[in-house]
This record gives structure tokens, sequence and C-alpha cells, in this order.
């Protein structure tokens, strides 16, 4: 299993917003970067990521899983760009800041603390359990 982060703007599509979606979850489609598509195209279903919202808080607020591998985006019709599914599986008991990812040394290397523009982006696994430590999920 690998992990990964997925950026969202709560006011557009927030973490209540997954959760809606039940079991079925959600195309992460829309995304027009080429490393975070390339990012989509190496997940596997089962896969688990942090589901952090960007520009309003700025925090990792729950946990979800990839539910359908890589396939056309729906929202476009560029062959170019291609999304997954994901649905919520549940959400942290406490969140996580980007300003605490930042400060915390055993995070310095984590592409969110070094690259926070980037929506879908790697968790190595020592970063995971980091995280989940801090979500009080370990």
């Amino acid at each position: 299993m690998r992990y990964w982060l997925f950026k969202s703007e709560p006011d557009v599509f927030g973490w209540d917003d997954l959760v809606a979606k039940g079991d079925t979850g959600e195309e992460w489609d829309g995304v027009r970067n080429y490393q975070a598509r390339n990012n989509m195209r190496e997940m596997k279903i089962g896969d688990r990521g942090l589901f952090y919202h960007s520009n309003i808080g700025k925090e990792v607020v729950g946990i979800v899983e990839v539910a359908a591998e890589a396939h056309p985006d729906s929202s476009t019709d560029d062959p170019r760009w291609e999304c997954v599914d994901i649905r919520a599986v549940k959400p942290v008991k406490r969140t996580v800041t980007l300003d605490e990812v930042k400060a915390e040394p055993r995070l310095k290397d984590m592409v969110l603390a070094n690259n926070s523009r980037l929506s879908v982006q790697p968790v190595s696994p020592a970063e995971w359990a980091v995280i989940m430590e801090l979500t009080g999920l370990e």
C-alpha cells in the first residue's frame, strides 16, 4: 500500500462533501498538473490518503482510500488528463495544520512542507506514521 495527500479547497469541495458521497466516493477530477496526474497514475485501489483542506484551514482533516485506479477525467475531453476515485474512510481525531507539518522535524522532507501547491502528492510510510501520531489515529 502507498500513501498520498489530496488537496481541496473546502469551500469548493471539502471533507463533508466527500463523506456525503458515501462508499461510492468521488472522481478526483479537474487536476491539470502533470506531476499530480502522474501521481494518480501510480495509485492502486486500497491506497490510503490524507484529505487536506487548502486555502481555508490548511490542515489535514480526514483519511481517504483510492476506490478506482486512474481513468479518463470526465471533466474534460482532453485525453491527457486522468484521475482516480477516492472515498472517505474516517475523519482525523485532531487536525494537523501546514504550520505544524513545517515545524515537525520528522516531516522536513515531506512534499507538503516543501511544495504545498502540488494538489496530489506522495506521502512516505514514515511521514504517514508521523501524521497518524499527530492526528491521534496511530
